[in-house]
């Protein structure tokens, strides 16, 4: 009896599983085309902030700094037209909103005049508080 029973469940089981559409199956969302290319640009900011920061605090010589910053820096341009051509590729048609109210809302370091994208606590060239850019 406890076979039979055990037969018949499975049997179901396989009945339910083999029923199964594909198109019943919950679709994935859709990857963005900029996804590996923003996760590299992160990566290799993060990289120049290290990179920075150990020579700032004398762990790197001058020597040793400028190269691998460059090549940073190309890896970087590289990544940025990677990102620019896409958007041409996926926008051409498509035109900014207000780029020059963009460009005047970017924060500026008090103390370097370096430039931002978005309002930070400390600048991320010199380190020092952002504060008085707001």
């Amino acid at each position: 009896m406890l076979i039979v029973l055990a037969s018949l469940l499975t049997i179901g089981i396989l009945v339910f599983i083999l029923s199964v559409r594909a198109k019943d199956l919950p679709q994935e969302p859709p990857v963005s085309p900029f996804a590996h290319l923003d996760e590299r640009k992160a990566s290799i900011y993060e990289n120049l902030r290290d990179l920075q920061f150990e020579y700032r605090v004398g762990k790197m010589s001058d020597e040793d700094y400028q190269p691998a910053k460059q090549d940073l820096q190309k890896e970087l341009a590289q990544v940025l037209a990677g990102i620019d051509k896409l958007k041409q590729e996926l926008g051409a048609g498509v035109k900014s909103v207000a780029p020059a109210a963009k460009r005047a809302a970017k924060p500026i370091c008090p103390h370097c005049g370096a430039q931002f994208e978005k309002v930070m606590k400390f600048c991320g060239e010199c380190g020092k508080k952002m504060e008085a850019a707001r």
